[in-house]
This record gives structure tokens, sequence and C-alpha cells, in this order.
């Protein structure tokens, strides 16, 4: 990435009509695995470090974008050996939540956020609307409005439905040491929550944290919020830390240790979970 900071406006096209910002030749927003089986639907919110061209690189250095305050680091990993292990639908972001945070309401203050954990990222100061409205329109809409699309057409063919995000946290937050190897966040709806950590909490040694170390006091629920709890979707957000998620055999036990919790999980609140 090219050392730039842009951001601060908008371009502009032809006739000085706002430009998309994302080029043609870009990925789209949002990746969408089809379901072969019912009833898990996963979403990976942070999935990705890639920037549009158009901001360059926010005036962070490279190194930035392997640190959580571009992504999830292994989160979009996890998310894609749940999907495959239970035949699960998924849909991914493919842009960086420096961009636009996905899981967050576009209004708030964090949906682009200046500064990040102990970083301030130049490229999301000062942003006039135009330069934020183009962000939500390209990134941040497509990704809500692939969620309602396929949330409202599994509801409408009568499809047993679960939602299940995945994340990543840092194991240091501010010089505060989070201890928790996983955490499992819910809005209220506790359906799902409490029989993984029942299923999580047999297993000795792991620590796993109820509304830790995030809660939706600290506006992290809006996927599950808008897209579980509004229909009435057994959800569940779940955390794992990402100095657990370092390399594909991490990942793979995480995967195997997770979809046990989430398969028992889906007997006991009535749901299938066929697995390949």
């Amino acid at each position: 990435m090219a050392r730039s900071a842009i951001g601060q406006t908008h371009r502009k096209g032809a006739e000085g009509t706002p430009a998309p910002l994302l080029a043609t030749d870009e990925p789209l927003p949002v990746e969408h695995i089809a379901a072969r089986r019912d009833p898990f639907v996963f979403v990976c919110e942070h999935a990705s470090n890639r920037m549009p061209r158009a901001l360059g690189d926010l005036g962070l250095p490279r190194e930035a974008f392997r640190r959580h305050i571009a992504y999830d680091p292994g989160a979009e990993a996890l998310t894609r050996g749940l999907a495959a292990r239970f035949g699960g639908a998924a849909v991914l972001q493919a842009y960086s939540r420096l961009v636009i945070d996905c899981n967050r309401e576009p209004t708030l203050p964090d949906a682009i956020t200046p500064f990040s954990e102990d970083t301030e990222i130049p490229g999301n100061a000062g942003l006039d609307g135009p330069a934020r409205e183009a962000r939500i329109a390209a990134v941040w809409t497509p990704f809500h409005a692939a969620l309602d699309a396929l949330f409202g057409a599994r509801l409408a063919e009568g499809r047993p439905t679960a939602l299940v995000t995945i994340h990543s946290y840092t194991p240091v937050w501010r010089g505060i040491a989070r201890p928790w190897h996983v955490g499992i966040i819910q809005t209220g709806d506790r359906r799902m929550a409490d029989p993984m950590l029942a299923a999580l909490g047999r297993e000795a040694g792991l620590v796993v944290g109820d509304d830790q170390p995030y809660s939706a006091k600290d506006n992290v629920d809006y996927t599950i919020r808008r897209h579980g709890r509004a229909r009435g979707i057994p959800h569940v957000m779940i955390e794992v830390r990402n100095d657990l998620l370092a390399d594909t055999a991490a990942v793979a036990g995480w995967t195997d240790r997770l979809a046990a919790a989430l398969a028992e999980t889906a007997a006991r609140i009535g749901l299938p979970a066929a697995k390949d």
C-alpha cells in the first residue's frame, strides 16, 4: 500500500456527482458462501484487512494492517472452517473495519474511527458528509442488504436458521491482560449463549467468558441484534482470543471445539445440525 491519507473528501465523478468508492475491478464488499445444509448462517464482519484503492492506506504504515485495528486475525479462517464443517451459509466482509465497521450503527463515532486501540487513523479524521456516505454506500449497506436478503429468504421458505457471528480479540487491551480464551456474547436472548457456555465450560483449563471481553453495552452486538434478535432467530456472537488462532493447526483445533459446542447447542434448542 502506498503511504497516503486519502479520505477527507470524496472523489467527484462526471458533472460533480460523487464517484463510487470501489472501482469496478475491485472485489465486491460481500462474499457469500451458499448453504448446503441448515441451520447455521456464519457471519464474519471483520474478515479482511483489504483497503479500497481510493483510500490508500489512511496514512498508516503497512504493519498496522496486520493488527486487530484493521481486521480480526484468524476469524476469516475460522468462519470458513465452521461453514465447511456444517455445510452452512457464510457471509464475509471483504474490506477492512478501518473503512467502516460493519458491526456498528453507521452513525456511531467508532463506525469510522479516527483512533483505534493506541493508534491514530489519519485518513479517518475529520471526514465530511459525502466521504462518510460513500463508505456507507460502498461497504456497509451492501453487507447488511445481503444479510437482509438471505435471512428474509430463509424465513419465507420456513428453513431452520441460527445466526453465528465469528470474531477474534487481542490478548491485551490497553495494558490489561484478558484471561478468557473464548467469549460468548448475546443480546438478552440466551437460547444459544447458555448451551454454548455449558458445552465449552466442560473443557478443563478453558477459560470461557459470558459477555466477555465485550457485551452488548459496548455496542458490539449490531449484527446479531439486527439480523438475529429483531427477527426472532436464535443467535450468538463468538469471540476467540487471536493469539490462539495464530496458525492453521490452531484454527483447526478451534473449529473442532466450536463445531462440537454448536452441534450440542442446536440439538438442545431443537435445530437440525447435520455435519458433512
